[in-house]
């Protein structure tokens, strides 16, 4: 369990909203495993009246037991801790006649594995939702870390929950600023963990045991009982029935095989047979396709976008049986270029963002064999930026190579050639002759300026 509570400021502010309603509410809250639902509802919940149940994944007379038993403690009900109620139907009627006065709420956490037991509890809680609950005083949250199930049998239009909840949260990533707060590493370790676990905070609370990279990588990652060492094979397990088609596919993506046909050949599957596994990655926010920036073009290239699971696939995956013996140790060289693409990322998704340059649009650039690593563009203004991101400490020559590079890039891409306000800029861990290369009227930014 989470011993922090870092941010969360706005989500904690829409429950609020829902809370503070006449009528009844029903929020479905859902996210990726370990990102913090349940200790977000705990932080909500803290001296308000209801009841909070984390389902388990068993059967449904245990579940609707457990959850018969809470209800019971709740309001005091000696009775109903001695009936025997074997399906929802009969659970949730009880709960509707023997609704408490006051505003309350019922807190379904793990919500997914109810469904995966008895999916009947959809078409009662819509029934009871109908006739009462919406009328009611009473606030339901449903929160979920089975991201197929929660998008297909809650969320989808096909759901008979559908059209019914005041309130859908999809809770996010922290973001740099704050995962930051969790870690005890010197800042550019904090920046490099953060590239690997993103901002997921159960990952963070485990990273925040140790006081370098170095460390915390060798025991919870390249040892065979690290945390680290099984976990997306945990995620990936309860989320697909073909587990090893998703794991090729990832382990493909790894490899550099961006394109679907390229997947499909090292999958050993025909190109026409990898997109809908292509799509269930990316409804999970584990993989996303990436189309170049004003380039018209409908051709996407599939890149890992779950921080873990690439850092995982290309490092543990590919070397288990070193691990296994103990004998494995990452090059310098291979981290710092994992490091870079990452930098890149976290440039374009983070960076840029702080320097208010009232953007319209972003993204990647490339052209046969030319690549920008950010492009941004303001229509209304005809302002467009370029950006170079490079994980190196870059002197004054190389800097200035580089924005010539840059500029000689810029030239091609097509966006208002004739009618536009052209800006250049770089980003790197150190530069040598910053303020010299700024007063000539370049965007330039490094860790120091980044870690402010």
């Amino acid at each position: 369990m989470i011993s922090i509570f870092i941010n969360r400021k706005e989500e904690l502010t829409l429950l609020e909203k829902e809370w503070n309603k006449k009528n009844g509410s029903l929020v479905i809250l859902y996210g990726r495993r370990r990102i913090g639902k349940t200790r977000l509802l705990m932080e909500f919940s803290q001296n308000k009246n209801g009841l909070f149940y984390i389902g388990e994944d068993t059967s449904s007379y245990i579940q609707i037991t457990e959850l018969k038993e809470r209800f019971a403690n709740f309001i005091g009900d000696n009775l109903l801790r001695e009936l025997d109620i074997k399906d929802w139907s009969q659970l949730f009627n009880y709960i509707i006649k023997n609704t408490p006065k006051e505003r309350w709420y019922l807190i379904i956490d793990e919500f997914t594995y109810l469904i995966k037991s008895d999916k009947r509890i959809l078409s009662v809680l819509q029934k009871c939702w109908d006739t009462f609950f919406s009328k009611s005083n009473i606030l339901i949250i449903l929160s979920g870390s089975l991201l197929g199930l929660m998008s297909e049998k809650v969320l989808s239009s096909a759901s008979p929950l559908y059209g019914r909840r005041t309130r859908d949260i999809l809770l996010k990533s922290l973001d740099f600023s704050d995962s930051r707060n969790f870690l005890k590493m010197e800042p550019e370790d904090q920046l490099k963990t953060y590239f690997i676990l993103g901002g997921v905070p159960e990952y963070l609370l485990k990273a925040s045991e140790y006081n370098n990279l170095t460390d915390f990588l060798e025991n919870e990652f390249f040892n065979k009982y690290g945390y680290f060492y099984r976990e997306p094979y945990f995620i990936l397990s309860q989320e697909f029935r073909e587990i090893k088609i998703y794991f090729s596919i990832m382990n493909a993506i790894a490899f550099g095989n961006t394109k679907p046909t390229r997947i499909a050949n090292f999958v050993g599957l025909k190109a026409r047979e990898i997109y809908p596994y292509l799509e269930n990655l990316i409804r999970l926010g584990l993989i996303e396709r990436q189309v170049s920036i004003l380039n018209n073009s409908k051709k996407g290239l599939y890149v890992i976008k779950d921080d873990i699971f690439d850092f995982w696939f290309n490092f543990v995956f590919k070397n288990r049986d070193k691990i296994e013996m103990n004998k494995f140790k990452p090059k310098i060289e291979n981290l710092n270029i994992f490091f870079g693409k990452k930098f890149e990322q976290f440039c374009l998704n983070e960076v840029i963002y702080k320097l208010d340059l009232n953007m319209d649009e972003k993204g990647r650039w490339w052209r046969g064999d030319q690549e920008i690593d950010i492009i941004a563009v303001n229509e209304k203004q005809k302002k467009i930026w370029f950006f170079e991101c490079k994980w190196s400490n870059l002197h004054y020559k190389k800097a200035e190579s580089i924005l010539k590079s840059l500029k000689d890039k810029g030239r091609l891409v097509q966006w208002r050639n004739n009618d536009r306000s052209e800006i250049y800029g770089l980003i790197a861990k150190k530069i040598e002759g910053k303020e010299k290369i700024i007063q000539q009227g370049f965007l330039v930014l490094d860790l120091e300026d980044i870690l402010k």
